[in-house]
């Protein structure tokens, strides 16, 4: 049974712009390929409460998606090993 899952990424901004669109297209591509996408926003960069690497400022991309039970863990192996993703989260929505 397909659920809906709410995904917050937060990006490091400190690569550039280029880098930064490039890696939301491959997050974008990952999900695709095993969900279907329902709303995506760039939130835009925010102040940071603290440090993650480094960095004070991140850039947070919402990703509101349909899936099978599996396919976050999938999407959280795949963004826990990819550079310049500094935090993620994902919830279910409930109905």
């Amino acid at each position: 049974m397909a659920n809906q899952y709410q995904l917050i990424t937060v990006l490091n901004p400190a690569n550039g712009e280029e880098a930064v669109n490039s890696l939301i297209e491959s997050i974008k591509s990952k999900i695709e390929s095993g969900a279907t996408i329902d709303a995506l926003d760039n939130l835009g960069t925010k102040h940071l409460a603290y440090e993650i690497n480094d960095q004070r400022e991140g850039l947070y991309l919402k990703v509101v998606y349909t899936a099978d039970s599996e396919f976050p863990k999938e999407i959280e192996r795949v963004l826990n090993i990819t550079d310049g993703v500094l935090r993620y989260l994902t919830v279910r929505v409930s109905e």
